[in-house]
């Protein structure tokens, strides 16, 4: 698992993202804007809607899935559809700037990104990752602090294939990314902790 190093000279970051971290923000990212313009765009991008057809169309079946996308919660004014829209935006962004900077700054065959733009990168990966992952753990507790309010009618095999399963990879992946990018951030303080005492 590629990690960030010191170099021997100095205080050097050097930052290498994993494949799997880029193979999932590859796949992930068009999916999250897709979803994100889906719930900014409401009620326009929803059922009915002039934007509807034809790329939110599969709405029209998750709405029914899971009711935090579709009339129920639209209707009732909740702001948690948006919010968490919102953050999408915000979080999403993080995710280009620091592939922006993997793949504008990174070394050509190892994607390594030095110094002080290593660091930054790092840190801006893992702040987007913690967002993930809270925000992904917030959606599961506010349906189970909830009684299940926006998923609850569905059958067992509905519920497991239809909103488990395309939701548990952005648990799994943001915990793994920050699990990763966490170890390098605290790895290179150590380092620079052990250099500081040498000196």
């Amino acid at each position: 698992m590629p990690a960030q190093t010191r170099s021997s000279q100095g205080r050097a970051w050097s930052h290498t993202p994993t494949t799997l971290t880029l193979s999932w923000l590859a796949l992930s990212l068009p999916l999250v804007v897709w979803d994100t313009v889906y719930v900014l765009g409401r009620p326009h991008t929803m059922e009915g809607g002039w934007l509807h057809w034809p790329l939110w169309v599969p709405y029209k079946l998750y709405g029914t899935i899971d009711h935090v996308y579709g009339w129920k919660a639209f209707n009732a004014n909740s702001g948690f559809t948006s919010a968490q829209g919102f953050l999408n935006a915000v979080e999403t962004s993080m995710y280009l700037v620091y592939l922006w900077n993997v793949l504008a700054r990174g070394e050509a065959g190892t994607r390594a990104v030095r110094g002080r733009h290593g660091a930054l990168t790092l840190v801006t990966g893992f702040s987007a990752a913690v967002m993930t992952l809270s925000k992904s753990v917030l959606y599961w507790a506010n349906e189970y602090y909830s009684g299940f309010d926006n998923i609850g009618h569905n059958s067992t095999r509905d519920l497991i294939t239809l909103w488990v399963m395309p939701n548990v990879p952005w648990i799994i992946l943001s915990a793994y990314m920050t699990y990763v990018m966490g170890s390098d951030i605290v790895d290179g303080l150590a380092g620079t902790a052990e250099h500081d005492k040498d000196d």
